[in-house]
């Protein structure tokens, strides 16, 4: 079975209808996740908890999505 890996992320953004990060140094790494549902479950609750504040955003990545597993290497793989 592949495994569909998820990366939650977020912090506070430059506008609340962009999406440019104000200081990339502190983008809060919440963690990797295993499924979507676990990282639904860990965007939610950071979500939740920075809900007063309108520029503070999460966001889910879907790691899983960066590699071709039909390929022998993946673009990513060329790149060093």
């Amino acid at each position: 079975m592949t495994q569909r890996l998820h990366l939650v992320f977020g912090g506070e953004l430059v506008s609340p209808d962009k999406t440019t990060f104000k200081d990339v140094n502190n983008i809060h790494i919440v963690g990797m996740f295993p499924d979507y549902a676990s990282a639904h479950a860990a965007w939610k609750a950071e979500a939740q908890r920075t809900v007063d504040n309108a520029h503070t955003r999460y966001f889910i990545a879907h790691i899983h999505r960066l590699r071709d597993e039909a390929q022998a290497a993946s673009a990513t793989e060329e790149l060093g």
